[in-house]
């Protein structure tokens, strides 16, 4: 009989995970969604590194569109107006294999048509779970159930699902900044290099944008200190925090911009069930100066289909223990890259910027510092 699989939450986590496991003839899988409908909005961009386009390709990712996405081939990093140095990114590519930039929607639509009409159910949110020998029986607000073997969690750093399970209330915390996004086309007063990523340091802020298709699109995500605020009023902070230090960079924010707090998790944590699953952002949402929340999220997936299709028992620890050493690792390096794109003390910056010109040519520290995350599983 087949065992089936509950993934509540449709985002990159759960799609990923939804087409991996559709593939072994032992699941039947379902992902439910409160929303009515899959959201396909254009969205912001993503960055994926070597380690989860190894993944995807797995499902046919790198027959996507040619003009659906791009491939950056350096990382350029800026002390407010003056360019650094560089981190060449085709040193971690292998054929297909590419770091790849795109928007978040274009992957979300990709993974949703690999599945079936019928691995759906939308308007769904969970109200309780109970535990029926060694299945678990969903029940849903809208008085309907299932009775299932895993649940996979992957709704997200908000999740209420997470809350439902554990019988208590978990939130994650403001770790004191602010994300603005924004997608828009270049111009000819573009200031940097339209084919690259690139990573501008001011004090208590950054900047980054790159290309996330071949159509002239280009993402911008600006992460600035400041406090917890009901209502961002975004070209004050921007005025403020930005443009007062660099008036070059005032191209960079015409297009329309949305603003909101940047939340981390407080500590990951292993279900009271030994069949449940937290994944994504659910398990754990990183402070975002590492770019690996989707990459991260499409790897853990990977390795919980794995697991479940080898049927291993203890599957659930196996899992946590995995994912905490990884997460560990990522939440290191990206704790340090947010304290030192953030710094501003001058004495500081300067420190900084010399070490970022050795850091970036040395090969022992780069395998070390992001081969160890980039590694393909």
């Amino acid at each position: 009989m087949k065992k089936k699989i509950a993934i509540i939450g449709s985002g990159i986590a759960g799609l990923t995970a939804a087409n991996l496991l559709i593939k072994n003839s032992d699941f039947e899988v379902m992902v439910y969604e409160k929303e009515k409908m899959l959201s396909l909005d254009e969205g912001y961009g993503i960055q994926l590194a070597v380690n989860s386009i190894s993944i995807l390709n797995k499902i046919g990712f790198n027959n996507i569109g040619n003009n659906n996405f791009f491939n950056p081939s350096k990382l350029n990093f800026y002390s407010i107006n003056n360019k650094i140095c560089e981190l060449d990114l085709d040193r971690f590519n292998v054929d297909n294999v590419k770091y790849t930039t795109m928007q978040r929607s274009t992957l979300i639509e990709f993974l949703k048509d690999k599945l079936f009409t019928n691995n759906f159910r939308f308007g769904k949110e969970v109200k309780k779970i109970s535990k029926l020998k060694d299945k678990l029986l969903i029940n849903f607000t809208d008085n309907s159930n299932d009775l299932v073997d895993y649940i996979i969690v992957s709704d997200g750093v908000f999740s209420k699902t997470k809350s439902v399970i554990e019988n208590k209330i978990i939130k994650p915390r403001y770790n004191g900044s602010v994300a603005i996004r924004s997608v828009f086309k270049i111009s000819e007063d573009f200031n940097y290099e339209n084919k690259n990523i690139s990573l501008i340091m001011l004090p208590e802020a950054h900047v980054v944008t790159y290309p996330i298709n071949k159509k002239n699109d280009f993402n911008l995500v600006c992460i600035i200190r400041e406090k917890l605020s009901n209502n961002y009023e975004i070209h004050s902070i921007i005025k403020r925090k930005i443009f007062s230090k660099s008036k070059n960079l005032e191209n960079l924010f015409k297009g329309d911009l949305d603003a909101w707090p940047v939340y981390v998790t407080k500590k990951p944590i292993k279900s009271i069930y030994e069949n449940v699953f937290y994944l994504g952002d659910a398990f754990y949402t990183f402070s975002p100066a590492m770019a690996q929340g989707a990459s991260q999220s499409i790897e853990a997936a990977y390795e919980l289909f794995n697991l479940l299709s080898k049927n291993i028992k203890k599957s659930q620890s196996f899992y946590f223990k995995k994912r905490l050493k990884k997460i560990n690792l990522v939440n290191n390096r990206s704790k340090l890259n947010y304290f030192a794109f953030h710094l501003s003390n001058p004495f500081f910056i300067k420190v900084r910027n010399f070490l970022l010109k050795k850091i970036t040519k040395n090969n022992k520290h780069l395998n070390s510092y992001l081969g160890n995350i980039y590694r393909r599983i």
